[in-house]
Protein backbone atom coordinates (compact mmCIF):
# COMPACT_ATOMS: atom_id res chain seq x y z
CA UNK A 1 0.00 0.00 0.00
CA UNK A 2 1.36 3.43 -0.96
CA UNK A 3 1.59 6.39 1.38
CA UNK A 4 -1.16 8.39 -0.35
CA UNK A 5 -3.69 5.54 -0.30
CA UNK A 6 -2.83 4.79 3.32
CA UNK A 7 -3.47 8.39 4.29
CA UNK A 8 -6.79 8.42 2.47
CA UNK A 9 -7.97 5.22 4.13
CA UNK A 10 -6.73 6.44 7.52
CA UNK A 11 -8.65 9.69 7.14
CA UNK A 12 -11.87 7.85 6.28
CA UNK A 13 -11.38 5.51 9.25
CA UNK A 14 -10.60 8.48 11.46
CA UNK A 15 -13.81 10.34 10.56
CA UNK A 16 -16.07 7.31 10.97
CA UNK A 17 -14.43 6.49 14.30
CA UNK A 18 -15.33 9.93 15.63
CA UNK A 19 -18.98 9.43 14.68
CA UNK A 20 -19.07 6.10 16.51
CA UNK A 21 -17.25 7.58 19.50
CA UNK A 22 -19.67 10.51 19.62
CA UNK A 23 -22.72 8.24 19.60
CA UNK A 24 -21.13 5.99 22.23
CA UNK A 25 -20.50 8.95 24.54
CA UNK A 26 -24.15 10.01 24.25
CA UNK A 27 -25.46 6.60 25.27
CA UNK A 28 -22.89 6.37 28.06
CA UNK A 29 -20.54 3.74 26.64
CA UNK A 30 -17.39 5.80 26.27
CA UNK A 31 -14.19 5.44 28.27
CA UNK A 32 -13.27 7.95 30.97
CA UNK A 33 -10.23 9.32 29.09
CA UNK A 34 -12.33 10.26 26.06
CA UNK A 35 -14.89 11.97 28.29
CA UNK A 36 -12.25 14.38 29.57
CA UNK A 37 -11.68 15.84 26.12
CA UNK A 38 -14.09 18.10 24.29
CA UNK A 39 -15.88 16.15 21.57
CA UNK A 40 -17.85 18.29 19.09
CA UNK A 41 -19.38 15.14 17.58
CA UNK A 42 -21.24 14.14 20.74
CA UNK A 43 -21.82 17.79 21.76
CA UNK A 44 -23.52 18.73 18.49
CA UNK A 45 -25.49 15.48 18.50
CA UNK A 46 -26.80 16.22 21.99
CA UNK A 47 -27.75 19.74 20.88
CA UNK A 48 -29.55 18.26 17.86
CA UNK A 49 -31.51 15.84 20.07
CA UNK A 50 -32.51 18.76 22.30
CA UNK A 51 -33.81 20.75 19.32
CA UNK A 52 -35.71 17.70 18.03
CA UNK A 53 -37.59 17.30 21.31
CA UNK A 54 -38.08 21.06 21.70
CA UNK A 55 -39.65 21.53 18.28
CA UNK A 56 -41.84 18.45 18.60
CA UNK A 57 -43.19 19.35 22.05
CA UNK A 58 -43.75 23.02 21.24
CA UNK A 59 -45.40 22.32 17.87
CA UNK A 60 -47.67 19.66 19.40
CA UNK A 61 -48.81 21.97 22.21
CA UNK A 62 -49.11 25.16 20.14
CA UNK A 63 -50.46 23.52 16.94
CA UNK A 64 -48.01 25.75 15.06
CA UNK A 65 -45.87 23.42 12.96
CA UNK A 66 -43.31 26.00 11.84
CA UNK A 67 -41.13 25.65 14.94
CA UNK A 68 -38.32 24.11 12.87
CA UNK A 69 -38.53 27.11 10.53
CA UNK A 70 -37.82 29.41 13.49
CA UNK A 71 -34.59 27.50 14.16
CA UNK A 72 -33.60 26.79 10.54
CA UNK A 73 -31.21 29.72 10.36
CA UNK A 74 -29.95 29.32 13.93
CA UNK A 75 -28.97 25.70 14.61
CA UNK A 76 -26.32 25.31 11.84
CA UNK A 77 -24.66 28.47 13.19
CA UNK A 78 -24.56 26.97 16.69
CA UNK A 79 -23.10 23.71 15.40
CA UNK A 80 -20.41 25.56 13.43
CA UNK A 81 -19.28 27.56 16.45
CA UNK A 82 -19.16 24.35 18.49
CA UNK A 83 -16.49 23.12 16.04
CA UNK A 84 -14.00 25.96 16.45
CA UNK A 85 -10.62 24.26 16.77
CA UNK A 86 -7.85 25.31 19.16
CA UNK A 87 -4.64 24.13 17.50
CA UNK A 88 -2.10 23.41 20.24
CA UNK A 89 1.58 23.98 19.62
CA UNK A 90 4.47 23.50 22.04
CA UNK A 91 4.23 27.00 23.46
CA UNK A 92 0.87 28.47 22.44
CA UNK A 93 -2.72 27.70 21.49
CA UNK A 94 -4.31 29.40 18.48
CA UNK A 95 -7.58 28.94 16.63
CA UNK A 96 -7.59 27.02 13.36
CA UNK A 97 -8.42 29.53 10.63
CA UNK A 98 -10.66 27.24 8.58
CA UNK A 99 -13.10 26.30 11.36
CA UNK A 100 -13.27 29.95 12.44
CA UNK A 101 -14.00 31.19 8.91
CA UNK A 102 -16.63 28.47 8.46
CA UNK A 103 -18.37 29.62 11.64
CA UNK A 104 -18.24 33.27 10.55
CA UNK A 105 -19.68 32.43 7.13
CA UNK A 106 -22.46 30.36 8.71
CA UNK A 107 -23.23 33.32 10.99
CA UNK A 108 -23.49 35.70 8.01
CA UNK A 109 -25.89 33.28 6.33
CA UNK A 110 -27.89 32.72 9.52
CA UNK A 111 -28.11 36.37 10.50
CA UNK A 112 -29.49 37.42 7.14
CA UNK A 113 -31.97 34.54 6.93
CA UNK A 114 -33.15 35.11 10.51
CA UNK A 115 -33.86 38.77 9.71
CA UNK A 116 -35.77 37.80 6.57
CA UNK A 117 -37.88 35.32 8.54
CA UNK A 118 -38.53 37.99 11.19
CA UNK A 119 -39.75 40.66 8.76
CA UNK A 120 -42.15 38.15 7.21
CA UNK A 121 -43.80 37.63 10.61
CA UNK A 122 -42.10 34.37 11.56
CA UNK A 123 -41.06 35.56 15.03
CA UNK A 124 -43.61 36.94 17.47
CA UNK A 125 -44.25 36.88 21.19
CA UNK A 126 -44.79 34.38 22.73
CA UNK A 127 -41.97 32.64 20.78
CA UNK A 128 -44.05 29.61 19.77
CA UNK A 129 -46.50 31.84 17.88
CA UNK A 130 -45.87 33.67 14.60
CA UNK A 131 -46.90 32.88 11.05
CA UNK A 132 -47.06 29.21 10.14
CA UNK A 133 -45.86 27.96 6.76
CA UNK A 134 -49.06 27.79 4.69
CA UNK A 135 -47.97 24.44 3.23
CA UNK A 136 -48.47 22.59 6.52
CA UNK A 137 -52.20 23.38 6.44
CA UNK A 138 -52.44 21.84 2.96
CA UNK A 139 -50.47 18.77 4.03
CA UNK A 140 -52.55 18.34 7.19
CA UNK A 141 -55.74 18.47 5.12
CA UNK A 142 -54.56 15.50 3.06
CA UNK A 143 -53.35 17.36 -0.04
CA UNK A 144 -50.11 15.38 0.10
CA UNK A 145 -51.38 12.10 1.64
CA UNK A 146 -54.94 11.47 2.80
CA UNK A 147 -53.75 9.40 5.75
CA UNK A 148 -52.25 12.56 7.29
CA UNK A 149 -55.77 13.77 8.10
CA UNK A 150 -55.77 11.18 10.91
CA UNK A 151 -54.64 12.98 14.12
CA UNK A 152 -52.50 10.04 15.28
CA UNK A 153 -50.78 9.70 11.90
CA UNK A 154 -50.26 13.47 11.81
CA UNK A 155 -48.52 13.46 15.21
CA UNK A 156 -46.25 10.65 14.02
CA UNK A 157 -45.51 12.65 10.87
CA UNK A 158 -44.82 15.71 13.01
CA UNK A 159 -42.22 13.84 15.04
CA UNK A 160 -40.60 11.73 12.32
CA UNK A 161 -40.43 14.25 9.47
CA UNK A 162 -41.09 17.79 10.68
CA UNK A 163 -39.07 17.58 13.89
CA UNK A 164 -36.64 14.64 13.69
CA UNK A 165 -35.77 14.50 9.99
CA UNK A 166 -35.46 18.24 9.44
CA UNK A 167 -33.43 18.80 12.60
CA UNK A 168 -31.05 15.97 11.72
CA UNK A 169 -30.77 17.50 8.24
CA UNK A 170 -29.78 20.86 9.76
CA UNK A 171 -27.11 19.05 11.76
CA UNK A 172 -25.87 17.21 8.67
CA UNK A 173 -25.43 20.31 6.52
CA UNK A 174 -23.17 21.77 9.23
CA UNK A 175 -21.06 18.61 9.65
CA UNK A 176 -18.30 19.72 7.25
CA UNK A 177 -17.24 21.78 10.28
CA UNK A 178 -16.75 18.49 12.13
CA UNK A 179 -14.49 17.22 9.34
CA UNK A 180 -12.47 20.44 9.42
CA UNK A 181 -12.26 20.17 13.22
CA UNK A 182 -11.09 16.55 13.01
CA UNK A 183 -8.36 17.32 10.49
CA UNK A 184 -7.09 20.38 12.38
CA UNK A 185 -7.21 18.69 15.77
CA UNK A 186 -5.45 15.56 14.53
CA UNK A 187 -2.56 17.61 13.17
CA UNK A 188 -1.53 18.80 16.63
CA UNK A 189 -2.84 16.24 19.09
CA UNK A 190 -3.11 12.53 18.18
CA UNK A 191 -6.20 10.67 19.35
CA UNK A 192 -6.23 7.18 20.86
CA UNK A 193 -8.31 5.42 18.22
CA UNK A 194 -8.28 2.11 16.39
CA UNK A 195 -6.78 3.48 13.18
CA UNK A 196 -3.74 5.59 12.53
CA UNK A 197 -4.09 9.34 13.05
CA UNK A 198 -3.80 10.97 9.60
CA UNK A 199 -1.21 13.63 10.45
CA UNK A 200 -0.30 14.11 6.79
CA UNK A 201 -3.90 14.72 5.74
CA UNK A 202 -4.47 18.10 7.32
CA UNK A 203 -4.01 21.12 5.04
CA UNK A 204 -4.33 24.67 6.50
CA UNK A 205 -6.83 27.21 5.12
CA UNK A 206 -5.65 28.26 1.67
CA UNK A 207 -7.08 31.61 0.50
CA UNK A 208 -5.88 31.02 -3.08
CA UNK A 209 -6.98 27.39 -3.20
CA UNK A 210 -10.23 25.50 -2.66
CA UNK A 211 -10.89 27.34 0.63
CA UNK A 212 -10.73 30.72 -1.07
CA UNK A 213 -12.98 29.56 -3.91
CA UNK A 214 -15.50 28.13 -1.43
CA UNK A 215 -15.48 31.36 0.60
CA UNK A 216 -16.18 33.54 -2.44
CA UNK A 217 -18.90 31.21 -3.74
CA UNK A 218 -20.53 31.02 -0.31
CA UNK A 219 -20.72 34.82 -0.08
CA UNK A 220 -21.92 35.06 -3.69
CA UNK A 221 -24.81 32.66 -3.06
CA UNK A 222 -25.71 34.44 0.20
CA UNK A 223 -25.88 37.67 -1.83
CA UNK A 224 -28.02 35.95 -4.46
CA UNK A 225 -30.39 34.61 -1.79
CA UNK A 226 -30.60 38.06 -0.20
CA UNK A 227 -31.41 39.77 -3.51
CA UNK A 228 -34.06 37.15 -4.33
CA UNK A 229 -35.69 37.44 -0.89
CA UNK A 230 -35.72 41.24 -1.14
CA UNK A 231 -37.27 41.13 -4.61
CA UNK A 232 -39.97 38.72 -3.44
CA UNK A 233 -40.64 40.77 -0.30
CA UNK A 234 -40.90 44.02 -2.27
CA UNK A 235 -43.23 42.41 -4.81
CA UNK A 236 -45.59 40.90 -2.23
CA UNK A 237 -45.61 44.09 -0.15
CA UNK A 238 -46.56 46.22 -3.15
CA UNK A 239 -49.14 43.69 -4.38
CA UNK A 240 -50.98 43.65 -1.07
CA UNK A 241 -50.68 47.43 -0.75
CA UNK A 242 -52.47 47.81 -4.08
CA UNK A 243 -55.10 45.23 -3.14
CA UNK A 244 -55.78 46.80 0.26
CA UNK A 245 -56.00 50.25 -1.36
CA UNK A 246 -58.57 48.95 -3.84
CA UNK A 247 -56.33 49.67 -6.81
CA UNK A 248 -56.60 47.71 -10.04
CA UNK A 249 -53.80 45.15 -10.37
CA UNK A 250 -51.96 45.06 -13.69
CA UNK A 251 -48.99 43.21 -15.18
CA UNK A 252 -47.20 40.80 -12.87
CA UNK A 253 -49.28 42.03 -9.92
CA UNK A 254 -52.39 40.85 -11.75
CA UNK A 255 -50.73 37.48 -12.38
CA UNK A 256 -50.16 37.28 -8.63
CA UNK A 257 -46.52 36.16 -8.50
CA UNK A 258 -43.09 37.73 -9.00
CA UNK A 259 -41.53 37.25 -12.45
CA UNK A 260 -38.95 40.04 -12.61
CA UNK A 261 -35.34 40.34 -11.47
CA UNK A 262 -33.85 36.99 -10.52
CA UNK A 263 -37.33 35.50 -10.84
CA UNK A 264 -37.11 36.09 -14.59
CA UNK A 265 -34.25 33.57 -14.67
CA UNK A 266 -35.35 31.08 -11.97
CA UNK A 267 -38.75 30.40 -10.44
CA UNK A 268 -37.16 29.93 -7.02
CA UNK A 269 -33.79 31.71 -7.02
CA UNK A 270 -33.68 32.01 -3.22
CA UNK A 271 -34.09 28.26 -2.78
CA UNK A 272 -31.55 27.58 -5.53
CA UNK A 273 -29.08 29.78 -3.66
CA UNK A 274 -29.85 28.05 -0.35
CA UNK A 275 -28.98 24.65 -1.78
CA UNK A 276 -25.83 26.02 -3.41
CA UNK A 277 -24.69 27.56 -0.12
CA UNK A 278 -24.52 24.21 1.62
CA UNK A 279 -23.00 22.39 -1.35
CA UNK A 280 -20.21 24.99 -1.23
CA UNK A 281 -19.94 24.65 2.57
CA UNK A 282 -19.15 20.97 2.01
CA UNK A 283 -16.06 22.01 0.05
CA UNK A 284 -14.39 23.27 3.23
CA UNK A 285 -14.40 19.73 4.59
CA UNK A 286 -12.88 18.53 1.33
CA UNK A 287 -10.22 21.25 1.51
CA UNK A 288 -9.27 20.22 5.04
CA UNK A 289 -8.38 16.73 3.75
CA UNK A 290 -6.79 17.89 0.53
CA UNK A 291 -3.19 17.48 1.70
CA UNK A 292 -3.47 13.70 1.77
CA UNK A 293 -1.84 13.03 -1.55
CA UNK A 294 1.67 14.40 -1.68
CA UNK A 295 3.52 11.33 -2.94
CA UNK A 296 3.21 8.57 -5.53
CA UNK A 297 2.07 10.32 -8.71
CA UNK A 298 0.51 7.11 -10.03
CA UNK A 299 -2.20 7.18 -7.34
CA UNK A 300 -2.71 10.90 -6.90
CA UNK A 301 -5.69 11.04 -9.26
CA UNK A 302 -7.65 8.20 -7.63
CA UNK A 303 -6.99 9.39 -4.10
CA UNK A 304 -7.88 12.98 -4.94
CA UNK A 305 -11.26 11.71 -6.10
CA UNK A 306 -11.70 9.86 -2.80
CA UNK A 307 -10.91 13.01 -0.85
CA UNK A 308 -13.69 14.85 -2.69
CA UNK A 309 -16.18 12.50 -1.09
CA UNK A 310 -16.93 11.93 2.59
CA UNK A 311 -19.99 11.11 4.66
CA UNK A 312 -20.93 14.78 5.24
CA UNK A 313 -22.05 14.97 1.58
CA UNK A 314 -25.23 13.31 2.85
CA UNK A 315 -26.23 16.72 4.22
CA UNK A 316 -26.41 18.63 0.95
CA UNK A 317 -27.77 15.59 -0.91
CA UNK A 318 -30.72 15.32 1.49
CA UNK A 319 -31.18 19.10 1.41
CA UNK A 320 -31.43 19.09 -2.39
CA UNK A 321 -33.92 16.20 -2.18
CA UNK A 322 -36.01 18.09 0.37
CA UNK A 323 -36.10 21.25 -1.72
CA UNK A 324 -37.04 19.25 -4.80
CA UNK A 325 -40.02 17.68 -3.02
CA UNK A 326 -41.12 20.84 -1.20
CA UNK A 327 -40.71 22.85 -4.40
CA UNK A 328 -43.06 20.51 -6.23
CA UNK A 329 -45.63 20.78 -3.42
CA UNK A 330 -45.35 24.58 -3.38
CA UNK A 331 -45.92 24.77 -7.12
CA UNK A 332 -48.98 22.51 -6.93
CA UNK A 333 -50.49 24.94 -4.43
CA UNK A 334 -49.43 27.97 -6.50
CA UNK A 335 -51.03 26.55 -9.66
CA UNK A 336 -54.38 26.30 -7.86
CA UNK A 337 -54.14 29.95 -6.79
CA UNK A 338 -52.68 31.39 -9.99
CA UNK A 339 -53.60 29.59 -13.27
CA UNK A 340 -51.11 31.72 -15.25
CA UNK A 341 -48.29 30.15 -13.26
CA UNK A 342 -48.32 27.25 -15.70
CA UNK A 343 -47.16 29.58 -18.47
CA UNK A 344 -44.38 30.80 -16.17
CA UNK A 345 -43.30 27.19 -15.52
CA UNK A 346 -42.86 26.58 -19.24
CA UNK A 347 -40.78 29.71 -19.63
CA UNK A 348 -38.53 29.66 -16.55
CA UNK A 349 -36.67 26.83 -14.79
CA UNK A 350 -37.25 26.16 -11.09
CA UNK A 351 -33.70 25.75 -9.75
CA UNK A 352 -31.64 25.61 -12.96
CA UNK A 353 -32.17 28.16 -15.78
CA UNK A 354 -33.57 27.00 -19.10
CA UNK A 355 -30.59 27.58 -21.41
CA UNK A 356 -32.40 29.17 -24.37
CA UNK A 357 -34.51 31.74 -22.46
CA UNK A 358 -31.58 32.47 -20.14
CA UNK A 359 -29.26 33.40 -23.04
CA UNK A 360 -32.08 35.41 -24.63
CA UNK A 361 -32.49 37.46 -21.47
CA UNK A 362 -28.74 37.91 -21.04
CA UNK A 363 -28.75 39.52 -24.51
CA UNK A 364 -31.22 42.08 -23.20
CA UNK A 365 -34.31 40.64 -24.85
CA UNK A 366 -37.59 39.68 -23.24
CA UNK A 367 -40.37 37.45 -24.40
CA UNK A 368 -42.73 38.73 -21.74
CA UNK A 369 -44.01 41.87 -23.45
CA UNK A 370 -46.73 40.15 -25.47
CA UNK A 371 -47.64 37.98 -22.50
CA UNK A 372 -48.00 41.06 -20.31
CA UNK A 373 -50.21 42.71 -22.91
CA UNK A 374 -52.41 39.61 -23.10
CA UNK A 375 -52.57 39.47 -19.33
CA UNK A 376 -53.64 43.10 -19.17
CA UNK A 377 -56.40 42.45 -21.73
CA UNK A 378 -57.68 39.54 -19.68
CA UNK A 379 -57.89 41.75 -16.60
CA UNK A 380 -60.00 44.42 -18.37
Amino acid sequence: MTMSSALTEDSECYLYTHIITGIASIVGHNDSNAEKEYDPYSSTMVACLFFIMLTFIVSTLSKNYSQVDKLWSITPVIYSWMCITPVIYSWMCITDTRTLIMAILATIWGGRLTYNFYRRGGYEWPPWSGDEDYRWAYVQKGEFMMMLTNPIVWNIFNFVFISFYQMVLLWLIATPSLVAYTMAHSSSKPQDIDCETPHGVYAPYNPIGLDGIATLLFLLFVLMESIADNQQYAFQTEKYRQKNAGEKLTGYYADGFCQSGLYAVLRKPNYAAEQSIWIVFYLFGVASMNGAVENDQAEIYNNKLKLWWNWTALGWILLVSLFYSSGKLTEQITLKKYPLYKRYQKRVGMYIPFVGPFIWKMLGNSGDDNDDANTAKKQT
